[in-house]
């Protein structure tokens, strides 16, 4: 068995975690071990450290030390979850991964694509996903669940304004436009059942 690595990326409130949850569960319907997961996160060691990153007002942390804690809690989540489940000829599903500190973490100049790539690189070996699918949806209705979703209580990454939220999904989008074999952009516009559907029809070279 080939064990497979799946990731769900996009902006606040475009629906990472209910397709991520859904597409476990088409997964585990053919018969595949599916291990759900997120970033940060994913492991006790990395929840800690998630809740380092995600708590408190936005200056907490400038933006290299928060390239340097999500690197960490990526290598323990690749270390203790990942690489061993992936090695067992298992899959894995993870409602964020790479892409996403490459999106959120460079937008603001102190840090380059070249700069969170090395720091991957040295934490969990570069490890990439076979497959990477970013949901695209239209930016005031993720504002919109975004919003429904926290009751005014975001994150403090989530909490960031608009224009770094839009930097951010462009950045997405070129990753898209550059990796066409890894990265899928998904109209997330479409009911969530379609949008699962999508996702499956692109994985089945994967399934087999």
């Amino acid at each position: 068995m080939i064990g497979r690595f799946i990731s769900l990326e996009g902006g606040e409130g475009t629906g990472k975690s209910t397709q991520a949850k859904a597409l476990a569960r088409s997964l585990e319907s053919k018969g595949i071990t599916v291990h759900l997961t997120r970033e940060p996160g994913g492991t006790p060691g990395a929840e800690i450290i998630r809740d380092l990153l995600l708590t408190g007002h936005e200056d907490k942390w400038n933006m290299r030390t928060e390239a340097l804690l999500f690197a960490a809690a990526r290598a323990e989540h690749c270390q203790s979850l990942v690489v061993p489940a992936l090695e067992r000829g298992e899959w894995i599903v993870s409602d964020r991964f790479i892409d996403s500190s490459r999106a959120y973490q460079s937008v603001s100049g102190l840090l380059n694509d070249a700069d969170i790539m090395a720091l991957h690189k040295v934490g969990s070996g570069g490890l990439m996903p076979d497959r990477t699918f970013i949901l695209d949806l239209p930016e005031e209705v993720a504002a919109r669940r975004a919003e429904a979703r926290d009751r005014g209580d975001s994150d403090r990454i989530g909490g960031r304004d608009s224009d770094y939220h839009h930097s951010v999904m462009a950045k997405f989008r070129e990753y898209a436009k550059d990796e066409p074999d890894r990265v899928k952009l998904i109209d997330a516009a479409q009911s969530p059942e379609d949008v699962t559907t999508d996702i499956m029809h692109i994985l089945n070279d994967l399934i087999g």
